[in-house]
């Protein structure tokens, strides 16, 4: 894994905090469920408990933590059922406004940026950066949203993605499915770089159901 220190520097703490979080929530050393104090995440990091408390509170703006009252902040589990309706509202969202900037002929010119988080996404994958990974994935997404300059649908498109991408890669990564889903990004890129809206809302559809598929099996969506 790229990121693993014991001893953050002094410079961005409450990122590089936020960062080593996220990490250990992917590598499952931060488990859904369980209570975990920022003081003991601080000592572990050799930094006071200010700015992992803040990027924690920043965890529990996204919904992936939520405070305990005088024991610390608690990973939020989530059920099939809430996977699912997540997957559910970002087949809403996501799919037609990913058309829309298709369509619209936004990306073209930004095809060798995009090329380029397309080409990190399958290389972070195969060394098995996963928060890397997982960056350059939102990145690449989120980015491509970006260019209808809605920043609410991106605020929650974003939230929708944090809520449900951080567990289970490690599982995904060992049976070989998480390069599969890497290696889609880009047919996708190539299609809203034509221009083709269809085709990008149909491999947008087969992405996000990939990757529901992944997560919950093969039990058809209801």
């Amino acid at each position: 894994m790229a990121i693993r220190t014991d001893q953050l520097e002094r410079t961005s703490l409450r990122d590089q905090a936020l960062a080593v979080i996220r990490q250990r929530m992917v590598t499952g050393e931060i488990a859904p469920g369980e209570i975990y104090s920022a003081s003991a995440i601080a000592a572990t990091l050799g930094v006071s408990n200010s700015p992992v408390r803040e990027a924690m509170l920043s965890l529990v703006e996204q919904g992936l933590m939520e405070p305990v009252r005088n024991r610390g902040f608690r990973v939020i589990p989530l059920s099939d059922t809430d996977r699912e309706h997540i997957h559910q509202l970002r087949l809403m969202l996501e799919v037609p406004a990913m058309g829309q900037v298709a369509t619209a002929k936004l990306v073209k010119p930004h095809k060798a940026e995009y090329q380029k988080l397309v080409d990190s996404i399958i290389s972070l994958e195969a060394e098995g950066d996963y928060v890397g990974f997982l960056e350059s994935d939102r990145e690449f997404h989120l980015g491509l949203l970006a260019l209808l300059g809605n920043p609410y649908l991106n605020t929650i498109v974003g939230n929708l993605r944090d809520q449900t991408r951080l567990f289970g890669l490690i599982e995904l990564a060992e049976q070989g499915l998480l390069a599969e889903s890497a290696k889609e990004h880009r047919g996708i890129l190539n299609a809203m770089v034509k221009g083709d809206g269809p085709l990008t809302e149909k491999l947008m559809t087969e992405h996000l159901e990939h990757v529901r598929q992944h997560q919950f099996g093969n039990t058809p969506a209801p």
